[in-house]
């Protein structure tokens, strides 16, 4: 528990993380000027001169809290695991094989659109973002290279079929804490989530198509394959379509890509294990960034701040309409400052609660607001886990240029906000939980 009040003053860490990251890349032009690393050590160490006279040991205990949370941990691993199975998949041929059976099968203007739901499919089923963003975003970038598409908006379609599946899924870790915190049934979330976001995943799949409606192959001519190369990306597909666990997900799709090379004379063990290592080693830039993004965050909350925010959100709320904005502000302005939307529910969660039982707002409304927003966000900020994933995957493409392509994140906030200000759905009342 934080022994400060919380102020303005709380947040300036996190200010000036997003205003040296972004701020740079706007003055310079190029949003590689300012190395999200280091803004996170020049945000993290300001931090640490902030309220003076507490001890140092206190203040250092709270940063390796924050940046050691069992969340944090998990997302380096999936990283991590990430690495080694890209790495390996892309020595055996997996990579190009199935970027070239897509662009042989498929038409330019469906690449993109397809991808979306093929991402929507896959984290519907796995229940993880960051899962589907490290299985997909390699097919993704390569389908970019190979046609007119543009990398950033590539990533940005992956994320966004991502964050599909990680809003609404049965097994999502944000869908469990936000229909246990709110006491309603995740069945019944889901119906009211489900009309809420449909409109907009299908308008997205609408403007994806537009997008790339002339789109055509950057080099002509057949583009040849191998099924049998294409086997560890369908592999994986179908294990995370079952809904196993994304840790092994892609630890047997790493095993099961080396068998397969190892077979087809693509590799031998010593490159294989080559391959992994690289592969590995590809990530740990991305695994540090993680790691101190999470222990200023972790030094922000210890001062007060993220209590300053929420407790300025709540006094603020005086109706039924404002009490759901509230809440939608509430999961929001936590995800934006936690980075990380399975947090920012389990924080507000309960502040929500409260809200919705005195103002009278469905708690399956209040849980789906929670759920959608967090969603939103998560997908729209460049400095969470999932927009670093894939710019991590990507050379040379910073997670900010991947934001103006955010189509589905930010679709997904303007409908959450049309459906509170409209009250939709209008069946779900109060009067009828049961």
């Amino acid at each position: 528990m934080s022994k400060h009040k919380g102020s303005f003053v709380s947040l300036l860490p996190l200010i000036i993380f997003v205003a040296l990251f972004i701020g740079t890349g706007l003055i310079a032009g190029d949003f590689n000027a300012m190395p999200i690393t280091v803004a996170a050590v020049i945000a993290s160490v300001f931090a640490f001169f902030l309220y003076f006279k507490e001890p140092f040991k206190d203040k250092l205990s709270a940063y390796l809290k924050g940046a050691a949370q069992e969340n944090i941990i998990l997302i380096i691993v999936i990283f991590l695991l990430s690495g080694a199975f890209s790495g390996v998949a892309g020595a055996m041929g997996a990579v190009d094989s199935t970027v070239n059976m897509g662009l042989t099968f498929l038409p330019g203007s469906l690449l993109l659109s397809g991808i979306f739901i093929i991402c929507c499919f896959v984290s519907l089923s796995m229940g993880t973002s960051m899962g589907t963003v490290v299985a997909i975003a390699p097919i993704a970038i390569g389908i970019a290279d190979q046609t007119e598409i543009g990398v950033a908006l590539a990533l940005a379609t992956v994320i966004g079929g991502a964050m599909f599946g990680d809003n609404l899924s049965f097994i999502s870790d944000t869908t469990i804490v936000a229909t246990r915190t709110q006491g309603v049934k995740m069945i019944d979330k889901f119906k009211v989530n489900f009309w809420i976001v449909l409109p907009g995943a299908l308008l997205t799949v609408v403007i994806l198509y537009l997008l790339t409606a002339d789109v055509s192959l950057s080099e002509t001519g057949n583009y040849d394959f191998r099924f049998i190369e294409v086997l560890p990306y369908l592999a994986v597909l179908i294990v995370a379509l079952l809904g196993v666990d994304v840790i092994i997900v892609l630890l047997s799709g790493a095993v099961f890509a080396g068998i397969l090379g190892l077979f087809t004379g693509a590799f031998d063990i010593f490159t294989l294990i080559t391959a992994a290592g690289e592969g590995i080693a590809g990530m740990q830039e991305i695994a540090i960034i993680t790691i101190l993004i999470a222990g200023m965050i972790g030094l922000v909350s210890h001062y007060g701040g993220i209590t300053y925010l929420l407790d300025t959100i709540m006094s603020r709320i005086k109706s039924k309409k404002g009490a759901e904005l509230g809440i939608a502000s509430l999961v929001s302005v936590t995800d934006v400052s936690t980075a990380n939307n399975t947090i920012s529910i389990i924080m507000t969660g309960p502040l929500a609660k409260n809200i919705a039982d005195e103002y009278d707002v469905d708690p399956r409304k209040s849980a789906s607001i929670l759920d959608t927003f967090a969603a939103g966000f998560q997908g729209l900020i460049p400095y969470g886990g999932q927009m670093l994933a894939a710019s991590g995957l990507a050379a040379g493409i910073s997670p900010v240029e991947i934001m103006p392509y955010s189509i589905y994140p930010i679709i997904l906030i303007i409908s959450g906000i049309v459906a509170i200000l409209i009250g939709f759905p209008r069946k779900y009342s109060k009067e009828n939980v049961k």
